[in-house]
């Protein structure tokens, strides 16, 4: 099989012609491309490039990031899913100011000491930032890697993968001034060109040497992951507000759905929703059942059943707070709760 430089010299070159480098954070400032990665995580680039600015811009540095309020960092995450990526990113920052003294550091080792930065996103940022020799090994890669190369194995098995990440090493440039051509072309060629379905076969520069395409296996390579079984989950929101119009919104826990974001007082069973707005002075018979919707997560989905309550609640609670409507935005609450709020507000209220 063809080794690098070839594979290295093609893809470079085919990088520089035809990749993207119009995206925002195809810079060299390492705080940029960490915020990047992190959000690039099992995240479209089309979603990232609508939070990554105002996320930069709220947040120009580290120091600024680390001083944040865990809340104000979640608020802006709020929509982008994975909510421990965010919770993550404000321990990190904390870690580079603490640790290293506002400076990141440079190589792969030492970024896979910040919370939340594994092997393949330290590596990406060493050689984006710091022309460091790593390999990235995301799962664009790896399809990129089991086609040209025909390898095929089963993708959760920790030895077929150890062995991608030594052809991935294999591979790398000499130059350490093409690494980020070279990483940005990995990634692109894996995005645009070599596609899980429908790849264009007829763009990629690895066309005359990719050995699934020899041998008619480009739909089989790589294997697909076991299916992960999708359970659905009931919750039973209890939307209420106070004489003053405010909304009563709880903290989430920071494990679990929607970790650490603001929600509505969320339940799984009608038992807990009852019982708790006996604490509100609430009448049960005052509770109106709303049009039930559904939410998916990645394992996950939602069967969301919103109620409402007529009468005056207590304002005494000490687990929860009164927002009005317009400062929502300002908690961080999960998309499907803002959009609910958004188009129930004049219908409900």
């Amino acid at each position: 099989m063809p080794q690098s430089p070839a594979f290295s010299n093609r893809l470079i070159e085919w990088q520089r012609r035809h990749g993207r480098h119009h995206l925002p954070w195809q810079v060299k400032n390492p705080y940029a491309v960490w915020l990047s990665e992190i959000m690039l995580q099992q995240t479209q680039v089309t979603t990232v490039l609508d939070y990554y600015p105002r996320f930069l811009n709220r947040f120009p540095d580290i120091e600024r990031l680390a001083n944040a309020a865990e809340d104000e960092v979640l608020s802006l995450w709020a929509g982008l899913g994975y909510y421990s990526r965010a919770r993550n990113l404000h321990k990190a920052a904390k870690q580079v100011v603490e640790q290293f003294g506002g400076a990141f550091p440079q190589t792969r080792i030492e970024l896979e000491t910040l919370c939340g930065i594994g092997r393949s996103t330290a590596a990406a940022i060493s050689a984006f930032a710091f022309n460091q020799r790593e390999t990235i090994l995301d799962g664009n890669v790896k399809r990129v890697l089991c086609r040209v190369y025909a390898l095929d194995g089963n993708p959760q098995d920790k030895k077929f993968e150890n062995q991608l990440w030594q052809l991935a090493e294999s591979l790398l440039p000499s130059e350490n001034s093409d690494m980020p051509d070279y990483t940005q072309g990995l990634m692109d060629l894996g995005a645009t060109v070599c596609k899980r379905t429908k790849p264009f076969c007829h763009e990629c520069p690895m066309s005359d040497i990719c050995e699934a395409k020899k041998q008619n296996r480009i739909a089989e390579l790589p294997r697909k992951k076991t299916a992960v079984e999708v359970h659905t989950l009931p919750l039973y929101w209890l939307v209420v507000r106070n004489q003053d119009n405010q909304i009563l919104l709880h903290k989430r826990p920071a494990k679990g759905i929607w970790g650490g974001l603001y929600c509505v007082p969320c339940f799984e069973n009608l038992a807990d929703l009852y019982q708790y707005i006996q604490t509100l002075n609430l009448d049960s018979d005052g509770l109106n059942e709303q049009t039930a919707f559904t939410h998916r997560l990645t394992h996950r989905l939602l069967m969301i059943t919103p109620f409402t309550a007529d009468g005056r609640p207590s304002e005494n609670i000490s687990d929860g707070l009164w927002v009005a409507q317009e400062d929502l935005a300002d908690y961080g609450l999960p998309k499907p709760l803002l959009n609910y709020l958004n188009q129930a507000q004049k219908s409900l209220f």
